[in-house]
Formats: C-alpha cells, structure tokens, sequence
C-alpha cells in the first residue's frame, strides 16, 4: 500500500496535479506536504512557471533519497494567477486547508507582501527566491534571491567603473520593488557624485506594450554627450516590446546599454534575441557558469523537463539553494515544525550552482556571488563581471536615511528584523 501511494504521489507531481488531491487525508498521513505558489497564469506565468516545475523537480530528486525525515515528499501547487490579492488567499488554503510543512513561491514583491502578513499570523516557512528591494525582514520569510547589494549596486558600480557611465535612466514597472531599488540607486548614484539632472526615473504598468514615446525620451537623455546607460527593474512580459523598441529607434548595446535585474535565460527562450545582443543582465547565477555541479543540475533539469531547449535561471537556483536548506533544517531539527526549522536554518550551508557553498545568515537572507553577464544571440549570457567572493545580503539598505541604523538579527537575545542600532529599539516583528 505504502509503495501504491507513493507511485501515484510522484506520477501526479510529474503531471503538475498534485494540488489537486492535496487534500486526501491517507495521502496528509503518509507525506510531508510543500507548497508551491507561482502563476502559472497571467502576465507573470512567462517567468514563474518554470518554478513551478524545479520545485516538483527537486521534490522528485528528495524522494528518490529516501524523502525526509522517514517519509515522501508531496508538492501541494496551487495557482495565484498573477493576482496579488489571491497570493494571499492560496497561501492562506496552503497552509490551513492544506497543511503544508513550507511555502515555495511568490515572485514580485507585490505578491510577497501580500502574502506575508499570512505567514506571520498562521506562523509559517516562506522560500523567496526572486531579487527584491530588500527593506524588510521577517522571521517568517527567508530571502533566497538577491537584496539591492547583491545585485542593484554592484550592477551600477560595472556600469560606472567598466563601461564609463555618467547619465542613469532608470526605468522600472510601477510596484514596489522597482520604487524601492530605484529610491536606492537614486540615493547611491548621488552619493557617487551624479547630479540629479543626470538621473532620470520612468515607471510603466505591468504588461505595458507600448514604448515609442518613452524610448524616444531615453534616446534623447542620451544625446547630451554623456555615456547614458539604463538601469531596467521592468518586470513580466513587457521586457519583451522594450527592447524591441530600443532596436527599432536604432538604441544599440553599444549606444546605451542597458542591465536588467529581471530578464534571464527563461525570459529571452522562444523570443527573437536579436534586440537585445550586448545588452546586460545582473544576477547571481547563469545556465553558462562553468562548475560541475551546474552541468549537474542542467542534466538533471533537461533528464526531469523531457525537454533539451528547457534553459535554467537564477531564481530556478534560489529554490535549489532554498529546499536544500530546508532539507538540511528539517534534518536537523528532526521536526517540520515551523518554530524550529527557523532556527534550524540560520547558519545551514548548502552547494550553490557556481562551485562554492551559500549560507543562511542570522538575518534570513544568504550569500552569494553577483554575476554580470551580457546578452548573446542563443539566450545565454557570457559572464563579464563577477564578485570576488560571496555577498552577505543586507536586509536595509546602508543608503536610505531611514535604513542605515537598522540591522536584522533572528537570533537570541535580540531576535529582532528591525532594530536601530542608534535608539537600542526593536520597532518591527520580534520573536
């Protein structure tokens, strides 16, 4: 029976149904449930799906070791639609209806908000595994993507120091994450010495698709005689008409460059790459890093998808970096057992895809390298710029006046997200 059970729990997470049956109440006594809350519809479901599928993936790869802790893994996927409201609705169905052990999911920070006030209430696990604007942390939420500077500032530092840039657009999508990264990069490109004539800020919606007057506007900023770059946070498929729009008005790489904290390997797979060659992007992994444990991971991923084209990407390694730590917490622990996998998990390192190891620091964010890599014709990226080391991820940023006295720190005594080093005042979420 037991063999019965996990033969049908695999074959479904192999066809994406899981969610479906999540709730059979044999199956809850015999698995240890993970949620899984991408879009797999929607404007952001061109980026969030693949997720969807590492996380089944990786769930496999786990119960083919033996699962954990003496039982199967099942991998509860339900579908937020790229509806920020609903994030917060089948977060909540994951973890009261479905009961699942931890959460996998979320994209923009939007979503990420608006899921967070449900973690902390019903005090659940989050894995975040996409770049965000960092100014935020929670017991609940373990940041696996990159805080602005393990991406954000060493991506303008490149522009400034290797390519020559003096004039900054900075073009986001109108959310959170883009507002706050660029309020960042605003403060830090002025504490560099660039004047606020030379700084410009465009927000767009999501899905935006016309970009005509607003390419015509960064071509003519770059026109007075100064190496102009862009800075782009534009999210979702609108990346797309954006640079198509910059090759029509004739805007090449070498022109103005632009580095994009949003465009990957799955985002420039089943387009024409031709507008976008030379171009930039910053990440903390790419398909193209030469390591053994990539090329693993890549055989794997193709062997598990059925698919040679299927490319990985940078957040694909957030959750593989994520679940492995999970792994190893619970292991610890011995418990799934929300409370004590929190604590389990500050200080559990784990491979990451470049070679080297990532480590969950007492502030719930982790190290890693940052990679530059530009922009070739097949969608891959030849990798130009990279950190000697590995970046600790910093929480709050050390350029936001509001910011720079506040550090995170979940462990005891202080156990604190928010504590002002200068008033000796925990004023967020403590333990």
């Amino acid at each position: 029976m037991q063999r019965s059970k996990s033969k049908i729990t695999l074959a479904l997470m192999a066809a994406g149904l899981t969610g479906a049956i999540a709730s059979s109440p044999v199956l809850a006594e015999d698995t240890i449930k993970v949620g899984v809350l991408h879009s797999l519809s929607g404007t952001m479901a061109i980026s969030e799906t693949t997720l969807k599928d590492t996380m089944l993936m990786l769930v496999d790869e786990q119960n083919k070791k033996g699962g954990l802790l003496g039982k199967q893994l099942e991998a509860v996927v339900v579908d937020p639609a790229s509806d920020w409201p609903l994030f917060a609705e089948k977060a909540r169905e994951l973890i009261e209806q479905e009961q699942v052990d931890a959460v996998f999911g979320a994209w923009t920070s939007v979503s990420r908000k608006s899921v967070l006030p449900v973690f902390e209430e019903l005090n659940s696990i989050l894995f975040y595994p996409v770049q965000y604007e960092g100014e935020e942390s929670s017991k609940n939420i373990f940041y696996t993507g990159a805080a602005p500077n393990q991406q954000a500032i060493p991506a303008v530092d490149y522009l400034m120091d290797d390519i020559g840039a003096e004039r900054w657009v900075l073009a986001g999508t109108d959310y959170v994450y883009p507002r706050t990264t660029n309020k960042i990069l605003e403060a830090y490109l002025k504490a560099k010495g660039v004047d606020e004539s030379d700084i410009l800020i465009n927000y767009t919606p999501f899905g935006h698709s016309d970009w005509q007057s607003i390419v015509a506007d960064i071509k003519n900023f770059g026109s007075a005689g100064k190496k102009t770059a862009v800075v782009s946070t534009i999210n979702g498929d609108a990346n797309v008409p954006f640079y198509k729009e910059l090759a029509n008005q004739g805007i090449s790489a070498e022109d103005i460059p632009v580095v994009a904290f949003s465009v990957g390997e799955e985002e420039l797979s089943g387009i024409d790459t031709a507008p976008l060659v030379g171009h930039l992007a910053a990440w903390n992994y790419f398909q193209s890093v030469d390591s053994e444990v990539n090329d693993e991971f890549i055989d794997a991923w193709i062997e598990f998808i059925g698919d040679e084209d299927r490319v990985t990407n940078d957040p694909m390694e957030a959750h593989y970096i994520g679940f492995n730590m999970w792994v190893k917490a619970v292991e610890k622990a011995g418990t799934t057992d929300p409370s004590a996998v929190q604590d389990a998990l500050i200080g559990i390192a784990v491979p990451n895809l470049s070679g080297g190891y990532s480590a969950m620091m007492p502030n719930h964010h982790i190290t890693k390298p940052v990679l530059i890599g530009e922009i070739q014709d097949d969608g891959q990226f030849d990798i130009v710029w990279e950190t000697d080391g590995l970046v600790p991820g910093d929480a709050w940023s050390d350029y936001l006046p509001g910011s720079k006295d506040i550090i995170s720190d979940w462990r005891a005594p202080l156990a604190c997200g928010n504590y002002n080093v200068v008033d000796k005042v925990c004023s967020g979420q403590q333990l």
